[in-house]
């Protein structure tokens, strides 16, 4: 075999590794139903990889005496691109700014890629075992972080009366089910009470029961958890 062959057969290697630590980040961003799954983000660690080796190895042809070219460029090119992606991912409702874990594993997806492409394997191998361990074990729903409960968007809309305090009802049942409401919003929409809320609850909650549970009351008009 050539070593024309062989090269090519190395960039595909890297091209190859590059998929696969970029699929492992993407898997554990798509099984807790994150915008960017698998797809993209092996799109992602492949595109910097092949960027990277194009850097590299691209311009050999054109290299003289007269000819010098700084191969890191398009390396710094790369990392400024990627932040149009990874702002588009980070959404901010309900005054609560969600996404910002899966913007910052896209962006060491693309260190990745970019280590398998310069042919760092342990590098980049060891780069998304951190990185999966970070989001597995330090997420809302990590290993560490179980105690603090999960974040679940509350809306309730309930038509007010000067009989009962519904209000009192609603706190009440939702503290019983191991739950607690925060940076809690009222408003007043045709007769109707809305409230919003960001909930607090534990992993083990079902949510059927508690809207069931709110339900119960004539009053409460709709619950979504």
């Amino acid at each position: 075999m050539n070593e024309f062959i062989m090269e090519q057969w190395i960039f595909v290697a890297r091209l190859l590794g590059a998929a696969v630590c970029g699929g492992l980040i993407g898997y554990e961003r798509q099984s807790r139903k994150k915008t960017a799954g698998v797809r993209t983000h092996v799109i992602i660690s492949v595109a910097a990889a092949t960027m990277m080796i194009i850097s590299k190895y691209g311009f050999n042809d054109v290299l003289g005496e007269y000819v010098r070219l700084d191969p890191s460029r398009v390396a710094a090119g790369i990392v400024t691109a990627v932040g149009f992606i990874g702002s588009g991912i980070i959404f901010f409702r309900n005054n609560n700014v969600s996404g910002i874990t899966t913007s910052a594993g896209i962006w060491a997806t693309v260190g990745v890629g970019m280590a398998m492409g310069c042919g760092m394997y342990v590098l980049g191998a060891v780069s998304t075992i951190i990185v999966m361990v970070s989001e597995v074990f330090l997420g809302r729903r990590g290993y560490f972080s179980r105690k603090a409960g999960e974040e679940r968007e509350l809306e309730i809309e309930y038509k007010d009366s000067d009989k009962e305090d519904i209000f009192f009802y609603i706190n009440k049942t939702i503290e019983d089910a191991g739950c607690k409401m925060e940076n809690i919003k009222l408003a007043d929409e045709d007769s109707l009470c809305v409230l919003s809320a960001v909930l607090k609850a534990p992993d083990e909650l079902d949510a059927a029961l508690l809207v069931g549970e709110l339900k119960k009351k004539k009053s409460v008009k709709r619950v979504s958890v």
